[in-house]
C-alpha cells in the first residue's frame, strides 16, 4: 500500500508542478513596477517618445514582399553565425538567420530565423533616433549604404556595415552595425554631427515588435513573451496577453529587455549607463512591442554626439549569455528547482566533454545522480527485502485479522518492529528522485543544446518525443521488472494496480522527450542491478 501511494505520490508532484507552472506563466502578476518620475511623464507628454508603428506600416508594403523591393533596399549580411537583412528604411533588421540551428535537422536544413518578416511570424527590430520638432533618424527613416551585401571572410574578425542618413536642414546621422565573428550579439552605433543652424534635440530608442504566435502546446509547456531586468529584479516574465493589462512602464539604469521563446532569446541591452525608460505596447489586436528609450541629448550646430546599444538574437546558452548582460543567462529558466537544474546541467556539460554525444551524456549523468543518492538506495533496498522475507506472515496477519482492521494495523506494526523493519524505507529510493526527476525535466526542456542532437539510430533528437516509442516500451518494461523485485501488495486491488502502473506510465512517457525518458529508463535499470544484488545478498546472509 504505501509503495503504491509513493508511486502514485511521483505522479502527482510531477503534474501539480506542470500545472503551477502554467498557472505562474498565465495568471500570476509580475512583481510591481515603480512609479514613473514626473521627468518621464513630462517626456511623454511632450510626445518626444518613439511612436509604435502598426504592424503594416512597420515596413512598407514593397520592402515586406520577397521580390518587391526596389534595388538597393536591402542590405544583406552573413557572419560564421548569422545571417541578417536590414532594411534601407529605418535600418530595421527584418530578418535573423541563426546558421548553427537549422529549422527541421530533417526536412528544413535552411538556418532558423529568430527574426523575421513574414505572414507567418512578424518578429523585427527597430532603433532609431526620435528628434523634437525636426526631421527624425527613426525606423521611417530612408537610409542609404555603400553596399548592398556585406560577408565576413574568412581571417576577418568583425565587419561593419554603415548606413547613412541626412536632414534636409543638414543634420547627419550614420548607423553603424557591429558583427563579430562566432558572436549572436550585434552592436549598433550612432554618430550624430549638426551641421544645420539649429539645436537638433533627440532620443534614442531600440524595441522588438512581434506578433503572437498560437502554438499548440500539449505535454511540453514552454514560456514565449517578454523579459525585463533591472538591478532590483534580474529577471521578471511577463505573458504576452498580461502586458494588455499591465504594461511595462518603467525607469532603469543597467538593464535590459528582451522577447523569449523555447531555445531562443532576442535582447536588446543599451551601453550607455545612463536611465532608460522601459515601455511596452500593444499594436492592433495580437502585435507587441517592447523596448525602451533614453533621456533627450542635444546636439549643439556644428558639434557632434554618439549613442551605443547592443542586440542578442541567438540561442540561449548560459556561457554566452551571461557575459552579454547582468542576469540574462537566467532567460535559461528551470523553474523553481533551479538550483538542482543548475548542479544537473553543469554535470550534464562535463558528461559531454568526455563522451562528446548528449544521449550518452545523459547515461553517465544518471549513474553520477544512482552513485550520490546510493547509501539512501541502498537502505531502501534493504528495507524492501526484509518486507519481501516477512510477506508470508504479513499474509497470515491479514487473513486473521481480516474483519478487525485496528487489530490488523496493530499485528503489523508489531512484526514491523520485532523484524526491525521500516515500512516507509522501501519508498525512499522513489521519493529522492522526485525533486531530481522535476528538475532535470526542465533542464532537458530548456537546454537549446539538446536540440536536434542525436543520439543513437532511430533517435536523432533528444528534445522531442522518441519517433518510433522504443524507449518508452524499454521503460515500461524496466518498470515491471523492478515491481517484480518489490514485495506483492497483499490486497488483490493493490496488486492489480501495480501491475497495471508500468504500462500507465509507460503510455503517458511516451509522449516525453527522449533524453526524459533515457534518463529515466537508465534509472530503472541501475536500480533494479542495485536491488538485485542487495537483496540476492540479504537472502544467501540470512
Amino acid at each position: 500500500m504505501e509503495q503504491l501511494r509513493l508511486i502514485l505520490l511521483v505522479a502527482l508532484s510531477f503534474l501539480s508542478l506542470m500545472l503551477w507552472e502554467a498557472w505562474q506563466r498565465d495568471y500570476v502578476s509580475p512583481p510591481p513596477i515603480a512609479e514613473m518620475p514626473q521627468a518621464a511623464t513630462a517626456v511623454s507628454s511632450a510626445n518626444t517618445t518613439p511612436d509604435i508603428p502598426s504592424k503594416s506600416t512597420a515596413i512598407p508594403a514593397a520592402a515586406a514582399a520577397p521580390g518587391s523591393a526596389t534595388p538597393n533596399a536591402f542590405v544583406d549580411v552573413e557572419t560564421d553565425v548569422l545571417k541578417l537583412r536590414i532594411n534601407l528604411t529605418g535600418g530595421v533588421i527584418e530578418q535573423a538567420g541563426l546558421l548553427h540551428y537549422p529549422t527541421d535537422g530533417e526536412t528544413d536544413q535552411s538556418p532558423y530565423k529568430l527574426l523575421d518578416n513574414s505572414a507567418e511570424r512578424f518578429f523585427i527590430h527597430q532603433s532609431g533616433l526620435k528628434a523634437e520638432k525636426a526631421e527624425s533618424a527613426d525606423h521611417y527613416a530612408r537610409f542609404t549604404a555603400p553596399q548592398t551585401r556585406y560577408v565576413l571572410a574568412p581571417g576577418e574578425e568583425s565587419l561593419n556595415i554603415e548606413l547613412s542618413w541626412t536632414s534636409v536642414a543638414g543634420v547627419n546621422v550614420r548607423k553603424q552595425f557591429v558583427l563579430k565573428r562566432g558572436d549572436y550579439t550585434v552592436g549598433i552605433n550612432y554618430a550624430v554631427h549638426n551641421a544645420s543652424n539649429d539645436n537638433w534635440v533627440f532620443h534614442h530608442y531600440d524595441q522588438l515588435q512581434r506578433t503572437e504566435r498560437k502554438v499548440r502546446q500539449y505535454f511540453i509547456q514552454t514560456f514565449t513573451g517578454a523579459a525585463l531586468s533591472s538591478p532590483e529584479t534580474r529577471y521578471a516574465k511577463f505573458a504576452f496577453k498580461k502586458l494588455k493589462d499591465e504594461p511595462i512602464n518603467q525607469d532603469i539604469t543597467n538593464g535590459w529587455t528582451a522577447i523569449l521563446e523555447h531555445y531562443f532569446v532576442s535582447a536588446i541591452i543599451p551601453t550607455s549607463k545612463k536611465s532608460y525608460h522601459y515601455y511596452s505596447t500593444i499594436i492592433g489586436e495580437s502585435n507587441y512591442a517592447v523596448g525602451f528609450y533614453g533621456p533627450a541629448q542635444t546636439v549643439a550646430p556644428g558639434a557632434s554626439d554618439s549613442i551605443e546599444s547592443s542586440l542578442y538574437i541567438g540561442p540561449k546558452l548560459q556561457n554566452i549569455l551571461k557575459t552579454v548582460a547582468p542576469g540574462l543567462d537566467l532567460t535559461v529558466d528551470y523553474g523553481v528547482l533551479w538550483f538542482i537544474g543548475q548542479i544537473l546541467f553543469w554535470t550534464l556539460g562535463k558528461a559531454h566533454t568526455l563522451s562528446g554525444n548528449w544521449g550518452w551524456s545523459i547515461v553517465l549523468l544518471t549513474c553520477v545522480v544512482k552513485g550520490v543518492f546510493f547509501p539512501l538506495s541502498a537502505a531502501g533496498y534493504r528495507s524492501m527485502a526484509r518486507m519481501r522475507r516477512v510477506q508470508p506472515r504479513l499474509l497470515a496477519i491479514r487473513e486473521r485479522f481480516q474483519n478487525d482492521r485496528a487489530a490488523l494495523n496493530q499485528a503489523m506494526m508489531e512484526l514491523y518492529k520485532t523484524e526491525k523493519i521500516n515500512p516507509l524505507g522501501g519508498c525512499l529510493p522513489i521519493v529522492i528522485q522526485i525533486p531530481v526527476f522535476i528538475a532535470l525535466y526542465w533542464v532537458i526542456l530548456e537546454s537549446v543544446e539538446l536540440r536536434q542532437a542525436p543520439f543513437v539510430f532511430w533517435i536523432k533528437d533528444l528534445s522531442i518525443k522518441d519517433p518510433h516509442f522504443v524507449l518508452p516500451v524499454l521503460m515500461t518494461i524496466s518498470m515491471w521488472l523492478q515491481s517484480k523485485l518489490n514485495p506483492a501488495p497483499t490486497d488483490p486491488i493493490q496488486a492489480r494496480v501495480m501491475q497495471i502502473m508500468p504500462f500507465a506510465f509507460g503510455t503517458f512517457f511516451a509522449f516525453f522527450p527522449a533524453a526524459l525518458v533515457l534518463y529515466w529508463f537508465v534509472n530503472n535499470c541501475l536500480s533494479i542491478s542495485q536491488q538485485w544484488l542487495i537483496t540476492r545478498a540479504m537472502e544467501r546472509s540470512a
